[in-house]
């Protein structure tokens, strides 16, 4: 185009600047109609517009302070190039949000829009299960057809549960590198989970109580807006789990899973598959472990190493009550063929409690060990002191009931015990303490052994 006689000039030194990255705020907001003015010349004919994730762009300037300086570009960048462009044919627009109400769109008239609640296209959102059985036929991987779906599907869109295909066609593409290769998290990679993070600090009780219920395998019924921008994102409890819906980390709940029928406008909310659930799983991690390191734990610290087992249980259950955790409805959450070491195919309170011991002792200055294989077993965290030669070893169980937190604290104990789990740093260290715990939701229970 820059070559051609009959382009404009003045456009060829603004392309120019564009590519250069040296014009200002205007050229740049004014852009898209200018490529578009260049192209019609250049072809003779009006432009099609295909502009996917439209509103990423707000999405990351409402994350990072400069949401408003950014509506105002994307406002002129978008205006100008849908609205009384003599240059443009027709426009195919996608993003998480819908158009209608986001005021970049201020004028532009003849929108035609299909979501995810509401929509003609309800197959086509995704593979569905015809597609992906072809695929895996092609790749001659059918023996992969149960991992694909436990981990990949689950998306509901009408009468449609759909595949997400960024994940099928990576999973797919691993095999045929490696036809032993575990299912993995394609998704988690392309984007920086911000909206979950988001949500949990803004977590209160409600949102906590709806957070563990997801991650239990449940369904929430909540009421769902459509028509969001993102600098109303916090506004209200209603908007942050209408976000987690529009933008895939929640799907629509099969109405044959529900114990009461949906009404206008609320939902039943689940979590699709397992690589979501990961999502959610090491994202609420995460919030623990960064929890953790602003409480003051000296007091635990102390009771741990002055072998105080009830100072131990008061301040590991304050702990335990603040945190977000998923392991009060374990056993419902469905199964299905999981072949990964992640926290979705180990028992979901096991990976819970390991995570709880570990996240408390890491950053304070300890060694912090996790399923080390030592005597004739593994035991579940092992802290270490140096500095002072002393060593705590933990063994974590979980309780089915309150009144069986005894028998499974000393359960925990004689486990140890029979595994030999502490002879290894007798030689080493001058203080060896051994610990069984037995929680039961958010209690827990601590009982010592210690070998001097």
């Amino acid at each position: 185009m820059l070559d051609c006689p009959i382009i404009d000039s003045d456009d060829k030194q603004i392309f120019l600047e564009l590519k250069a990255g040296t014009t200002g705020k205007i050229h740049i907001s004014r852009s898209l109609v200018l490529l578009m003015r260049m192209i019609k010349t250049y072809y003779h004919k009006p432009v099609v517009l295909l502009l996917d994730e439209y509103d990423v762009p707000l999405a990351k300037a409402s994350s990072h302070g400069y949401y408003t300086e950014m509506l105002s570009i994307m406002k002129t960048l978008l205006s100008t190039a849908l609205k009384d462009n003599p240059n443009l044919c027709f426009a195919v627009i996608t993003g998480c949000l819908k158009i209608a109400k986001e005021s970049i769109f201020t004028g532009t008239n003849n929108f035609v829009s299909d979501t995810i609640s509401h929509s003609r296209l309800n197959e086509y959102f995704g593979f569905t299960e015809n597609d992906v059985n072809t695929l895996l036929k092609a790749a001659h991987a059918e023996t992969h057809a149960s991992e694909m779906k436990y981990w990949y599907n689950g998306y509901r869109f009408g009468d449609f549960d759909v595949y997400c295909p960024w994940d099928v066609m990576n999973y797919l593409r691993d095999l045929q590198i490696n036809p032993q290769v575990h299912p993995s998290s394609y998704w988690k990679n392309t984007s920086d989970n911000a909206i979950i993070r988001s949500f949990i600090d803004y977590a209160g009780n409600t949102i906590t109580k709806k957070l563990e219920k997801l991650l239990s395998g449940k369904y929430i019924l909540q009421r769902i807006d459509e028509n969001l921008t993102y600098d109303y994102l916090h506004a209200s409890e209603d908007n942050l789990w209408s976000i987690l819906y529009l933008t895939g980390y929640l799907t629509i709940a099969d109405d044959t899973q529900l114990s009461v029928p949906q009404t206008d406008g609320v939902y039943a909310l689940k979590i699709p598959n397992a690589e979501i659930r990961e999502i959610f799983e090491t994202t609420v991690i995460k919030w623990f472990d960064d929890s953790a390191r602003t409480w003051n734990r000296q007091v635990l610290f102390q009771a741990v190493w002055n072998t105080d087992c009830s100072r131990i249980t008061d301040e590991m259950t304050k702990l335990l009550r603040k945190t977000i955790s998923y392991h009060d409805y374990h056993e419902d959450f469905p199964t299905g063929k999981a072949t990964t070491k992640s926290c979705v195919t180990r028992n979901s309170s096991v990976c819970f409690y390991h995570a709880f011991l570990a996240g408390i002792f890491a950053g304070a200055g300890y060694i912090v060990e996790s399923n080390k294989e030592h005597g004739e077993g593994r035991s579940d965290v092992v802290v270490y002191d140096p500095e002072n030669s002393r060593v705590a070893v933990f063994e974590a169980k979980y309780a089915k009931s309150l009144d069986q937190m005894e028998s499974d604290c000393n359960a925990a104990l004689q486990q140890i015990e029979e595994k030999m789990y502490a002879r290894e740093y007798e030689d080493e260290y001058d203080q060896i303490l051994c610990y069984g715990i037995a929680f039961f939701k958010k209690r827990c229970l601590v009982k010592a052994v210690k070998k001097d």
